[in-house]
């Protein structure tokens, strides 16, 4: 019996019911409608409607469903989640999602180039975003990668610590080696997570008291190096927070330095969400002391505006990478002169997540940037002293050393503040005019609001406040 051969021209699997330009115009309207909607707050969020809970209902489809309907109902499931590039998100540290950073993301996942082996031009401007973002945060990089984020950027770097302080330990293991990694009290939970990865274990996570301004003691850790020594412990590395989670302290990056260059210790910044700062003029005396650490991580999507996922490790010298991951695979030999980028990364399969990094910095320039991070320092500032002036409400924190202020509703007569703070983020949440997460400073529950959208206005600020005495007020009458 006669096998049916392929039709002619385009192959007949996988096409859509509609020629792909029609597509391609609807995604972007559908795309131009949600930038139009982000160029101002909403006045609520809308609720997870009937259409979208019968979509998420349905089992594994076996047959196709129009194009433009699909795109349609993927627009409204969108609509109805929490996008954090509206001006008025405040939780957490957003993202902004910066158009032509969209575009790129799009055109990125068209090619679909893999940056795990030599990818020609791809690869190429990969290694010049790199070398930007050491520019613009003022770090002397040798090499880098772009990676998920900051988890898998800190991992990585510790991965090259381990390496130097045990050298072979990546072959022969931790065995009965104790290991020690140190940092802030407040330091983010990716470096726990990370020693855990390793071997060196969450109890190897010195995680050291902090000072009046929230930030590590050079002190204490050259104290806590020392004492490990002496008890047959290997220091891995210093972790200094170039703006905590909680708060937005930077350690003392120069000091720190001090105490590692004196000890033979790896210094890594974890500036996944505050190192862009050192970009901006009123916040880069905080940084340093930046230029003398062994490496550092900077989340692109977040103070560099760009949609998730683009994380971007620094390190001083690509040996000490190469020393940790480099290999030899039947799979991938090396060939010739080029590089594979799985010598200095985890990942094997990776995106070209730099792509939207470089559009953004090309199509508006570094100055564009570093303006709008001046601007979300002043949005703290504002909100700081608003707070401060403001009777019924409470700063638990000085003023802000970069774009994270907590805050809560503190009137008088109100019992239990912490139950009343809670109830405050949840109703805010429910509400939708502001989106604001709550958190614990030194046990005190409070909104803990951090400005990095270039979108948000002083008057998006200022309504942040209203809405959390309005709000406030009612729960208190209420009881």
């Amino acid at each position: 019996m006669p096998t049916a051969r392929e039709p002619e021209g385009r192959h007949s699997l996988l096409q859509l019911d509609v020629p792909r330009e029609a597509a391609l115009a609807r995604a972007a309207d559908l795309i131009a409608e949600a930038w139009r909607s982000f160029d101002h707050f909403r006045p609520g969020q809308p609720p997870i409607g009937e259409r979208v809970r019968e979509l998420t209902a349905l089992g594994l489809p076996e047959q196709p469903a129009p194009a433009l309907e699909v795109l349609d109902d993927a627009a409204l499931a969108l609509d109805e989640s929490l996008a954090q590039p509206r001006p008025r998100f405040f939780a957490f540290v957003g993202s902004a999602a910066l158009e032509i950073a969209v575009i790129g993301d799009a055109l990125a996942s068209c090619f679909d180039p893999n940056l795990a082996a030599w990818a020609a031009a791809a690869s190429e401007i990969e290694r010049q975003t790199v070398e930007w973002v050491a520019s613009f945060v003022g770090f002397p990089a040798e090499a880098g990668s772009f990676t998920s984020g900051g988890t898998v950027s800190n991992v990585t770097a510790l991965a090259a610590a381990r390496e130097r302080a045990v050298p072979g330990i990546r072959r022969d293991g931790v065995a009965g080696t104790k290991l020690a990694v140190y940092c802030s009290s407040e330091a983010h939970y990716s470096v726990t997570r990370a020693a855990e990865l390793l071997g060196i274990g969450s109890s190897g996570v010195r995680a050291l008291p902090i000072d009046d301004d929230r930030r590590l003691v050079p002190g204490d850790v050259a104290a806590a190096i020392d004492a490990d020594r002496a008890a047959a412990v290997v220091p891995v590395a210093v972790v200094a927070t170039a703006g905590t989670t909680l708060t937005g302290a930077v350690d003392p990056l120069d000091a720190l330095a001090d105490v590692c260059s004196e000890r033979g210790v790896w210094l890594h910044v974890d500036g996944a969400y505050g190192l862009p700062a050192a970009a901006a003029p009123s916040a880069a005396a905080l940084f340093a002391g930046v230029e003398r650490a062994d490496s550092a991580t900077v989340d692109a999507h977040k103070w560099l505006f760009v949609p998730k996922a683009c994380g971007v490790l620094l390190v001083r010298r690509r040996a000490d990478l190469a020393a940790a991951l480099a290999h030899e695979e039947d799979y991938l030999p090396h060939e010739g002169d080029q590089p594979h980028a799985v010598d200095i990364t985890l990942e094997y399969s990776r995106p070209f997540r730099a792509l939207k990094l470089w559009l953004g910095l090309r199509a508006h320039g570094a100055a564009a940037f570093r303006e709008a991070i001046e601007r979300n320092l002043g949005h703290a500032r504002l909100l700081h002293d608003t707070v401060v002036a403001h009777p019924e409400l409470e700063a638990l924190c000085g003023p802000p050393p970069l774009s994270i202020v907590p805050f809560r509703h503190a009137a008088r007569g109100i019992a239990d503040l912490d139950e009343h703070n809670a109830r405050l983020a949840q109703s805010l949440q429910d509400g939708g005019r502001v989106w604001v997460a709550p958190a614990r400073v030194d046990g005190r529950v409070c909104l803990r609001p951090c400005f990095v959208n270039f979108r948000t206005t002083d008057d998006d600020v200022l309504a942040l406040v209203e809405e959390s005495v309005r709000v406030g007020r009612e729960l208190a009458r209420s009881g």
